[in-house]
């Protein structure tokens, strides 16, 4: 089984729960990992966090602060989406028909795996 909250950050999803900025507590501190000095001076990590369930989002995928507040609601939007409800949530969905075809295709891979084994044992058999 999946996670709720794992299965958060997948685009296609229509049917989200709405988020009001009064429920939201929002900061802005230094990001990290590798970036040097353009990160440790610029506070362009945005910290969302939904004050009524507790989730908190922490992004810093791009250099602007308006991008990552963007990119920060849209994945707490998504969050608290799966919080309230769940399996039903299309997020929830969607993570279980792409793992789905995960699983499918890394199958399809094995067989063709063992055939081409096959095929290559036949081959030496036939040349000896």
């Amino acid at each position: 089984s999946v996670p709720l909250l794992q299965a958060a950050r997948k685009r296609n999803s229509l049917n989200l729960l709405e988020l009001s900025e009064a429920e939201l507590e929002e900061q802005f501190v230094r990001g990290d990992g590798p970036g040097g000095q353009a990160t440790n001076k610029t506070s362009n990590c945005v910290v969302l966090k939904h004050i009524p369930s507790g989730i908190v989002v922490k992004c810093h995928q791009t250099r602007s602060v308006e991008k990552n507040r963007k990119i920060a609601r849209e994945i707490l939007q998504e969050k608290v989406d799966l919080f309230y409800k769940g399996e039903d949530s299309d997020v929830f969905k969607e993570k279980k028909v792409s793992e789905k075809q995960k699983q499918e295709k890394k199958r399809r891979a094995k067989e063709n795996l063992e055939r081409k084994k096959l095929f290559k044992e036949m081959q030496q058999l036939d040349k000896e």
